[in-house]
């Protein structure tokens, strides 16, 4: 499942996922490992068509800002690559994050806070994988404003949203993903990651 796994963009059939499936979905996200059990995120199922049209013609507002912020030469590279399947998937997952959940003492936490965040992330993570073994595809958004998607989820003061993923069944998942299929980035290999003992030791 980590291998096939794809952030999912043009794939995505049209049907929407059954509730008895995206239920086990976001059971399997709930599982996730968190600091201290704090458990600290919330999911927000979307499937109204208009708030989807709302929300994807926002990210088509980013997507053209962020392509003419580009140099001529990487436009043209980010021209094909599609960046959402909001209307597409038919079911929007908002991920939150409360960094209050657990209270003021939460253990692990302490010293690190940002183990917080790196716990809804996990979340995240656990929703992904156990959507590829389902065969749903997820494509997570991340052009967006979150004041404007704060407002459009109604979240309230305190809580920060951290990923809109799109969600549906797919035709297929892509054997390379797209990033590399269109020439925007290369994966970097493992041995060019690896440290022995002492970051600055690779041998």
């Amino acid at each position: 499942m980590i291998r096939l796994r794809r952030d999912v963009r043009a794939e995505f059939t049209g049907a929407v996922v059954d509730d008895d499936v995206l239920l086990r979905i976001l059971d399997a996200a709930h599982r996730a490992p968190s600091v201290g059990n704090s458990m600290p995120w919330d999911f927000v199922v979307v499937r109204e068509p208009a708030t989807l049209r709302a929300f994807a013609e926002h990210v088509a507002e980013q997507r053209r800002a962020f392509h003419e912020s580009l140099p001529a030469e990487r436009a043209a590279t980010f021209d094909p690559i599609k960046i959402e399947g909001i209307v597409e998937s038919g079911t929007g997952i908002v991920v939150t994050h409360d960094q209050r959940r657990g209270g003021t003492h939460v253990l692990g936490r302490a010293t690190v806070p940002e183990t917080g965040i790196y716990s809804t992330i996990l979340a995240i993570q656990n929703l992904w994988l156990a959507a590829t073994a389902e065969r749903v595809g997820v494509g997570w958004v991340s052009f967006y404003d979150t004041a404007f998607l704060t407002e459009l989820m109604g979240i309230p003061e305190g809580v920060k949203p951290v990923a809109w993923l799109c969600v549906g069944p797919v035709r297929e998942f892509q054997q390379v993903p797209d990033l590399e299929r269109f020439g925007w980035r290369e994966r970097r290999p493992l041995e060019s990651a690896l440290h022995w003992e002492r970051f600055d030791n690779r041998d």
